[in-house]
Parts: C-alpha cells; sequence; structure tokens
C-alpha cells in the first residue's frame, strides 16, 4: 500500500481505509500523504483531481476530514476519529471543557455560532460572527473580531469542529468556479449518535494505546517518535 499511485477517487478512497488516518501534505512520516501518493498528471494539473475529491469523499465515506495533524488538513475515519477525539479532547466534552477554564473566550463564541446551526460556510461564519471589516470607516467604525482562523485551526485540532463539504461559486452558465469554499459542523452534529455516544466510552490512554498499535502496524518504518509527534495537539 505505501507503494500505491493515486489516479482515481477510487485510489484515494483505498488509501484513506487503509491508513485511517492520512495527512493531505507531506509531514515527518516519508511517503505519507495524499500529495505524496498522487501522481503529477492528477495533482499538478487544471483538471479534476485530489483536491476537487475531497467533498464527494467526505460524504461519501462520511469521515472526518480537518486541520488535524499540526495545523495541517487531513482524512481520519469514522472509526478512528472516535479514539482520535477523545485523545485530543482529553476524554472532556465541551461544556466540561468550559467549565474547567480549559477554552479561550474566542473558542466558545466560534464553538457557540456552530452550535446553533447544522453547518455554515467559512464566509458564513466570518460575516455572522463579525469577523468582517466593517464597510465604513473612521474612528466610529465598529472594529472587527480577530482570530478566526487561528480560532478554528484549535477547535478542529481539539476535534470539536470538522469539515463536512467543499462548495464553490456559480459562474453564469452554472459550472463552479474557483477554491472550494469550507463547511464547517461540529463533530457531534456531522457524525453523529455513532460517534457522540460512543467517544468516551474508553479512557483517554486506551485511545491513545489502539491509535499507536494501529499506526504502527500500517506504517511500519515510522519511528515511535514520529507517530507519538503525529497525534500531538500541536
Amino acid at each position: 500500500m505505501r507503494n500505491k499511485i493515486i489516479f482515481t477517487m477510487e485510489d484515494m478512497i483505498e488509501l484513506i481505509e487503509y491508513y485511517g488516518f492520512l495527512p493531505f501534505f507531506e509531514n515527518e512520516i516519508s511517503g505519507f500523504s495524499v500529495a505524496e501518493h498522487c501522481d503529477p498528471s492528477i495533482y499538478f494539473t487544471d483538471k479534476e483531481g485530489p483536491w476537487e475529491w475531497k467533498g464527494p469523499i467526505i460524504s461519501e465515506l462520511g469521515l472526518a476530514y480537518g486541520k488535524f495533524f499540526h495545523r495541517k488538513a487531513g482524512f481520519i475515519t469514522k472509526k478512528w476519529f472516535v479514539d482520535f477525539a477523545n485523545y485530543r479532547r482529553n476524554g472532556y466534552d465541551f461544556e466540561a471543557a468550559c467549565s474547567d477554564g480549559l477554552m479561550s473566550e474566542q473558542e466558545q463564541y466560534l464553538y457557540s455560532l456552530l452550535e446553533t446551526r447544522h453547518s455554515a460556510l467559512s464566509k458564513e461564519l466570518k460575516a455572522i460572527g463579525g469577523y468582517n471589516k466593517p464597510k465604513e470607516k473612521g474612528k466610529d467604525a465598529w472594529q472587527p473580531r480577530k482570530g478566526f482562523d487561528t480560532t478554528l485551526t484549535k477547535l478542529q485540532m481539539k476535534g470539536y469542529i470538522l469539515t463536512s463539504n467543499f462548495e464553490y461559486e456559480i459562474d453564469k452558465e452554472g459550472k463552479p468556479y474557483g477554491w472550494g469554499i469550507t463547511r464547517y459542523a461540529l463533530a457531534e452534529t456531522y457524525l453523529g449518535k455513532s460517534f457522540s455516544k460512543h467517544i468516551y466510552d474508553r479512557k483517554v490512554e486506551e485511545s491513545y494505546k489502539r491509535m499507536v498499535k494501529h499506526l504502527k502496524k500500517v506504517l511500519p518504518e515510522a519511528s515511535d517518535a514520529q507517530i507519538e509527534h503525529l497525534l500531538m495537539n500541536k
């Protein structure tokens, strides 16, 4: 599987399901990314490729996608995201984490914007949350909130928020164009009861050991330190 080359969306799905965890971009574990498995003919092209396949794969597999690996994006299957989120949250649901002072005001605010919605596009969150710059200028203009991207990344790294899809702008001819706009959702909302009812079934240490054991099996060339670093919330 380490030598498998991605030519099609089906190839990409096969790799994600095999590894269980798959960063999109290169990292310290050589060969362990979508980018390194892709044939250049489909990675660097104007035609449909891995960038456009992300949304359909998320929808088809019902998996987790987000900035989970050192603030960079990657896939985690639904089976393994239960353990991953339990570990990254250190066994805390969001309310308990807030009660114990583990969530900043910015994190609580952004989380609350999604909590009242099934999902929202990044541009919608910025607008309703007051992160956009005001059209009016001058000393009387209100000041926009700061830290949108940083806070959103922190919540993804902690396993509370993920990407539920990518949506494209439509031109006059009805064709999609540009980069996909990220749609976000709370993990519990998107993954449903099979996730929310079982995320805290295991002790945090057990979830961590399960992930390490699996990753050692599918990544025999990776060192213990590399696997530990991959799973760290940093």
